[in-house]
C-alpha cells in the first residue's frame, strides 16, 4: 500500500524538536515528584444534577420512583424518565426536583414540600459523593408565575364562559407577576451557587443551566378539543401560547443573563407536539388533561384526584425525551444562551438562532 507523505520544512522539523526536548523534560520533572505529592485524578463518578419543580421531576412521564408515589405522603412524582436522565451528559444523573415546588423550596431553609427539605442542602450532598459537571434549575412555575393557577382560570372560562376570558383576567396581571417573580428566582440562583461552592466548586467548574417553561397548549387542537382533553378556548390557549409563556422565559433569561448563569429556553420546546395537536395522545410531548374538568372547577375532586391532576398539561415520557436531548447538545455546545426548536428531522435541537417570534 501507498503512503503519500508530504516533505516538512526545516522551520517546522526544528520546532519538533523542541517539543519532543521539552516533554522529555516536563517528564523528567514529574518523575522526580514523589507519587503522593502528584495530583490524583477525581475518582468519583460524574453527576449532572436537576433542581426545581413538576416539570423537572417527570411529572407526566409516568413511572414514579417508589417513595415519590405518595408514600409517606410524598407526592414529588420524580420519573425515571425525567429529562435529566436524558442528557447523556455524565456517568450518573441525580433528580433533587420535586412537583409543587418553588423558589423557597429549591433554597437553603426550613421550607419542605411533600415532607422533602432544601434541595440546595442535598445538593451539597450529592456535589460531595459525585463529581458533578453540570446542574440545572427549572423554577417560578409555582411561584408568582402561578401556571397551574393560571390554567386551572383558562379551564373555569371554558367550562364557564361568563367568568370571562382568562387571557382579559390574568394578561394584564403578567408584568406585575413577572416583576415579583424576578427577585426570588435571583436568589435561588444564588442559594445554588453557594451549595456548589460549600461542596468545592468554584463558579466556573460546572455547567450552570437555568431553564423556562415549554407552552402545554395550543389554538391549533382538534376540533372536538374540549371533550377530548384540552378545555381551553382557542383564544386563550393562542395568549397562553404566544404571550405568556414566552413573557416568563423572556423574565428567566433576564435572571440568567444578570447572574452570569446559562440559560436555555423551552417556550416553544413542544411546538407541533402540544396537548391535542396531533390525532393521538401517544403522538405528543405534552398530556391532556388527566381529570374531569368540571370536577376540577367545581371543587369535587378528592386528594387523589388532585394528584392525578397534577400530571395534566406536563410532557409526557417522549417529551422529556426530547427535552433531554437538547439540553445535552446545549451543554456540549458551550453556548452561553440557547433554544429548543423541533428540527426538520422531527426532533428537538439545541440551536443559537433567532427564530421568528411564536405566531398564531
Amino acid at each position: 500500500m501507498l503512503i503519500s507523505v508530504r516533505p516538512v520544512p526545516a522551520s517546522r522539523r526544528v520546532l519538533a524538536v523542541l517539543a519532543v526536548l521539552a516533554a522529555s523534560l516536563a517528564a523528567g520533572l514529574l518523575s522526580a515528584v514523589p507519587a503522593a505529592a502528584r495530583p490524583a485524578a477525581d475518582p468519583r463518578p460524574t453527576a449532572v444534577v436537576a433542581l426545581g419543580d413538576s416539570t423537572a421531576s417527570g411529572e407526566g412521564a409516568e413511572d414514579y420512583e417508589p417513595g415519590t408515589r405518595g408514600e409517606n405522603g410524598n407526592w414529588c412524582h420524580r420519573s425515571p424518565a425525567a429529562y435529566v436522565h436524558r442528557t447523556g451528559l455524565a456517568d450518573e444523573s441525580v433528580n433533587l426536583a420535586c412537583s409543587g415546588a418553588d423558589t423557597a423550596h429549591v433554597r437553603f431553609g426550613a421550607a419542605t414540600r411533600y415532607t422533602e427539605g432544601s434541595q440546595a442542602e442535598r445538593l451539597v450532598e450529592v456535589a460531595t459523593r459525585y463529581r458533578v459537571t453540570a446542574v440545572t434549575l427549572q423554577i417560578g412555575a409555582n411561584d408568582d408565575a402561578a401556571l397551574t393557577a393560571t390554567a386551572i382560570a383558562c379551564i373555569r372560562t371554558f367550562v364557564d364562559p361568563t367568568v370571562g376570558p382568562c387571557r382579559n383576567t390574568v394578561g394584564p396581571r403578567l408584568p406585575d407577576r413577572m416583576a415579583a417573580l424576578t427577585p426570588k428566582v435571583e436568589a435561588t440562583v444564588a442559594d445554588v451557587r453557594t451549595a456548589m461552592r460549600r461542596a468545592g466548586y468554584a463558579d466556573d467548574g460546572y455547567a450552570f443551566v437555568l431553564a423556562s417553561y415549554a407552552s402545554p397548549v395550543t389554538e391549533k387542537m382538534g376540533r372536538l378539543h374540549g371533550v377530548e382533553g384540552c378545555p381551553y378556548s382557542r383564544a386563550d390557549a393562542e395568549w397562553g401560547r404566544t404571550i405568556m409563556f414566552p413573557e416568563l422565559s423572556a423574565t428567566l433569561g433576564g435572571v440568567a443573563d444578570r447572574t452570569g448563569i446559562r440559560f436555555l429556553d423551552l417556550s416553544r420546546a413542544t411546538e407541533g407536539y402540544e396537548a391535542c395537536s396531533r390525532p393521538t395522545r401517544d403522538a405528543e410531548w405534552q398530556r391532556r388533561i388527566t381529570v374531569d374538568p368540571r370536577a376540577l372547577v367545581y371543587g369535587r375532586l378528592d386528594a387523589i384526584g388532585l394528584h392525578l391532576f397534577q400530571e395534566s398539561f406536563h410532557p409526557s415520557a417522549a417529551g422529556h425525551a426530547q427535552i433531554g436531548g437538547c439540553l445535552g447538545e446545549f451543554v456540549r455546545g458551550g453556548e452561553q444562551r440557547g433554544l429548543c426548536l423541533v428540527g426538520a428531522d422531527g426532533r428537538l435541537h439545541a440551536t443559537t438562532a433567532t427564530p421568528a417570534p411564536a405566531t398564531a
